[in-house]
């Protein structure tokens, strides 16, 4: 009996990749959210991991733009250095080479404050995600806090630090491009002619039964793109480096050695996962421009529709 519990034990803790892997990448689980909140309307407004991200990069970036802008304000400086330089970088690029191209001057200053705003967000949400910020407060749990299971710090560290690799946070961000579109075509040529806009003017009426439900279909696979594309590549790249890291635990468990493991790991995990998170880095910066540039060009076609 006492050897048959001792390999149903074992058997217990054997690693399960894809559960590691998902745990890691994943919101909170439904039942066990950070904050407990009621339901209203049947949607339950519990705060999760992702949810306390979204908070925590809007914290961040908050605090981080306005010291940088308040200590250039009191500088009395005309010319700005240091960090007011890189951020007055970033405006300047925003504006002139994503939103100007795109929506022409005319409306460039209407809308570089919403695209920069999502190049800022979403640049930090992904870059907040590299950081192993949550795997050191778990091992600080385990050995030194010791906090139990039910603790609020314990919740904190199950789940992915990426908010941007959550589908809803990116079809939040996509649907306020939807509305954008809507109301820059709007703004631009009227509420009705902007919905008129939508086809060519002059064509024979036969085809526009065709052309009508084509363009209407469009104009939702435009927002579902941005969602899909930023989704599922911050989520990809996560975990890609936590499937070539699990080979360490794999091996060790199918050889029953922990020295295997190790090697596996010096030789192939390690290096293979440095290189996919230095690829990470770039794509970082590559999904926060892709996102912000495609909802300039998707503004500037209902504004510019003869283009």
């Amino acid at each position: 009996m006492l050897a048959q519990e001792h390999a149903t034990e074992a058997a217990g803790e054997t690693f399960n990749a894809g559960e590691t892997i998902i745990e890691h990448v994943s919101n909170s689980p439904i039942d066990h959210p950070l904050i407990h909140l009621p339901k209203v309307f049947g949607i339950d407004f519990s705060v999760t991991k992702h949810v306390f991200m979204l908070w925590l990069v809007a914290a961040v970036v908050f605090l981080v733009v306005t010291t940088i802008v308040r200590r250039y304000l009191k500088s009395g400086r005309q010319v700005p250095t240091g960090p007011m330089n890189a951020l007055e970088a970033v405006v300047t690029y925003v504006r002139d080479e994503i939103v100007q191209p795109n929506v022409g001057k005319k409306w460039v200053s209407t809308w570089t404050p919403l695209i920069l705003t999502f190049f800022v967000f979403i640049f930090s949400a992904n870059a907040i995600g590299l950081i192993p910020l949550f795997e050191v407060i778990g091992l600080l749990d385990r050995y030194v806090l010791h906090t139990g299971p039910d603790s609020f710090l314990n919740h904190v560290i199950h789940g992915g630090t990426t908010a941007t690799a959550n589908f809803n946070v990116t079809a939040a961000l996509a649907t306020i491009t939807f509305g954008a579109i809507i109301v820059a075509g709007s703004k631009a040529h009227g509420f009705v002619k902007h919905w008129m806009n939508l086809v060519p003017h002059g064509l024979a009426w036969p085809i526009y039964i065709l052309l009508i439900p084509i363009e209407i279909m469009g104009l939702f696979v435009r927002p579902f793109a941005l969602t899909m594309r930023l989704a599922a590549n911050m989520t990809g790249g996560h975990i890609a480096i936590l499937a070539i890291l699990s080979f360490v635990f794999l091996f060790a468990q199918t050889f029953g050695s922990a020295l295997a493991g190790v090697g596996v790991g010096v030789a192939v995990s390690v290096p293979l996962a440095v290189g996919i998170s230095t690829l990470e880095i770039i794509v970082v910066l590559v999904q926060a421009y892709v996102f912000t540039l495609l909802t300039a060009v998707f503004i500037g076609m209902a504004i510019h529709v003869h283009h």
